[in-house]
């Protein structure tokens, strides 16, 4: 059957290594991890056993490019497979929901934060689902190079929706992730497959490059790979870290008569399509590009990898250069390596960890609870506490962790319906009880011009009860073509055990961030150790991920090539005087004053605004406005806040 499956459905005779292995393991009603290098086919060993397993595979994957990918390859080979998301208009999101309810559609495709929605998380209790596929799972682990706290509910939300088998695939998981996920899902260790790490068509090289020479370095490379053609070159991407450089880099290659491009978040959705359409059909040669480029590619001849700046860590690395030379073919993966940016890299580090004064701001809600419910809006809280987005959700899971809090679920604080039928049509499609409920329901809801809001405290009042059968009933009115609904703000309600030993959970959760940022920053320091090492980078890459199976080195890496990497840079710059540090923090100190004279600035706050990191409290004040903010971002983070403690802040 699997046989048959592959070369019917999928139009291939082989299994490529390790895929079928898993397929089986899935076929026969268990659970699977797949850990294969990226570009391996990881994505076969859910979209095959999806034909034969009797309900629906809910993927959950991490970025819209990887739905996109993923849903044309599924198209193109007459597959029933879909997706919910934002890009989608409501007319089409109602009929995916339409089909999958009929079953219609064998696989549907979701981002981890489409289980934060209300709506979808009712509709999934009226659908069964045989598997659940997690792309990129090392981001379940806080031990992953990505960790997403939304990734660490999908073993809840397993329970939750009755999913008897999972699938948890990633490429870039060290030994003590593979560890941490199959514990969160509780697994065995048998249902974990590995293939061999290395690939050795990818030529890997690392060179010492000067900050200033790092352009000529690249044209002067590009050029090198051109071969027979004048104008263009082999596919190519450029990883750099800021947006500024993707936009100069690519500027300077298309000077140099490359048909190149840049691509980063700060460019809109329909321009970083036409890129990546272009360069998927080769009218564009060079994409440079920050991380926010790749992981929707499946280009199976990009010739070269280049890494502009460093990246973050040896994951991420492996990851990047994972998607070149997907057909087998040799490839290149050069780094310009040299340490005059990295404080770049620490700086983002140490601008997610939490003040203390941000933890003891969120306990302190917690704690007023008295034991009851804790309703949480994201944004709100961010602010309150100056905790960005991203490490408040960190904090809020580990405080689930450690048994404070439980999460009973989320619902929109807003949610509206406009009519696009007479009320008394609605009303005579029903009879007995279920009229009365729907006389109630519309009877309770405020009547405006258009959209009608729905007021779950005057429903519960007038009893129309409870929540969950109110919204049931409005998804099915949509559904039915009768309204048309609409919600925003989404709250998250916790349940709060109020019996905590307060000043041990604070230290306690301020060390465990700590903890996270030497983590992080040991990243980088194991990434500058693996560039500038003496050792094979092949073999050595192959061992930190738990291959010891490259048991010799590779023969062609440029330290196999007798060029070990000389990295320059890394020289403490001199800091500015004291009286200029005043200088540059009096008008923020004269900005919250003026503004907000309770707010308590903390050394940290200082050095973040020194180094133009930004924070929740920053933007409601407007404070990055303001001169000073970022005038020492070319200096490491550590170094300033030595300075600001030496002027008496804390």
């Amino acid at each position: 059957m699997i046989q048959d499956t592959l070369e019917k459905s999928f139009g291939f005779s082989n299994f490529r290594d390790g895929q079928q292995q898993v397929i089986e393991q899935l076929v026969s009603g268990n659970s699977a991890v797949a850990v294969f290098p990226t570009g391996s086919g990881k994505s076969l060993c859910y979209q095959l056993p999806a034909l034969i397993l009797p309900k629906l595979t809910l993927v959950v994957v991490p970025l819209l490019a990887l739905i996109e990918d993923q849903l044309g390859f599924l198209h193109s080979k007459g597959i029933a497979a879909a997706s919910i998301d934002s890009s989608k208009t409501h007319e089409e999101n109602l009929e995916t929901y339409r089909l999958v309810k009929s079953g219609q559609i064998k696989i549907l495709m979701i981002s981890v934060e489409r289980f934060r929605n209300e709506r979808f998380r009712e509709f999934l209790k009226q659908v069964p689902i045989s598997l659940l596929a997690i792309d990129e799972a090392h981001c379940i682990s806080e031990w992953g190079h990505n960790f997403r706290p939304d990734y660490l509910k999908l073993s809840e939300y397993r329970k939750e929706f009755k999913v008897s088998q999972v699938l948890l695939l990633t490429a870039t998981a060290t030994p003590k992730v593979i560890e941490d996920m199959v514990a969160k899902f509780s697994l065995d260790k048998e249902s974990v497959f590995k293939t061999g790490f290395h690939r050795h068509n990818l030529h890997l090289n690392v060179a010492g490059v000067e900050h200033k020479n790092k352009a000529n370095f690249l044209i002067e490379w590009l050029s090198s790979k051109r071969g027979s053609s004048a104008h263009n070159c082999a596919s190519s991407i450029v990883y750099v870290t800021q947006q500024k450089t993707a936009d100069d880099i690519a500027e300077l290659c298309r000077s140099n008569g490359f048909r190149a491009a840049a691509y980063h978040a700060g460019m809109g959705n329909d321009e970083r399509t036409a890129i990546q359409t272009a360069f998927m059909s080769n009218e564009v040669d060079v994409v440079v590009a920050t991380i926010a480029f790749g992981m929707g590619i499946d280009k199976s001849d990009i010739r070269h990898v280049i890494h502009y700046d460093l990246p973050k860590s040896i994951e991420g690395y492996s990851q990047e250069i994972g998607r070149a030379g997907r057909d087998g073919l040799l490839s290149n993966c050069q780094v310009m390596a040299n340490l005059e940016n990295i404080h770049v890299l620490e700086n983002f580090v140490y601008g997610d960890t939490p003040e203390r004064s941000g933890i003891e701001n969120v306990l302190n809600e917690v704690a007023a609870t008295d034991g009851g419910r804790w309703e949480v809006m994201l944004n709100r809280l961010s602010v309150k506490s100056n905790i960005r987005s991203l490490p408040l959700k960190t904090l809020l899971v580990y405080l689930e962790m450690l048994g404070i809090i439980k999460p009973l679920y989320s619902y929109f604080a807003e949610i509206s319906f406009k009519q696009l039928v007479e009320e008394k049509d609605i009303i005579d499609r029903f009879s007995g009880e279920r009229q009365q409920f729907v006389i109630d329901l519309f009877n309770a809801c405020p009547k405006a011009k258009t959209w009608h809001k729905v007021d779950f405290e005057v429903l519960a009042e007038s009893g129309v009860k409870p929540r969950d059968r109110v919204v049931r009933a409005l998804e099915y009115f949509e559904d039915q073509g009768l309204i048309e609904l609409k919600s925003k703000t989404m709250i998250d309600l916790y349940q709060v055990d109020s019996n905590f030993d307060y000043s041990k959970t604070l230290n306690e959760l301020e060390q465990l961030f700590s903890s996270k940022e030497i983590a992080e920053i040991e990243r980088l320091e194991n990434i500058i150790k693996f560039f500038a090492g003496d050792k094979c980078l092949s073999q050595t890459l192959a061992n930190y991920f738990g291959d010891d199976s490259v048991n010799r080195p590779c023969g062609s890496c440029s330290v196999c090539m007798g060029r070990v990497a000389q990295i320059p840079g890394g020289e403490q710059k001199k800091l500015p005087e004291r009286d200029e540090f005043i200088q540059l923090i009096k008008p923020l100190f004269d900005l919250i004053e003026e503004k907000q004279p309770q707010f308590s600035l903390s050394s940290e706050s200082i050095c973040r605004f020194l180094c133009g990191l930004p924070q929740p409290a920053f933007t409601s004040l407007k404070a990055n406005r303001l001169e000073g903010f970022g005038a020492l971002e070319s200096y490491r983070y550590k170094d300033i806040r030595g300075c600001v403690m030496e002027l008496g802040y804390s």
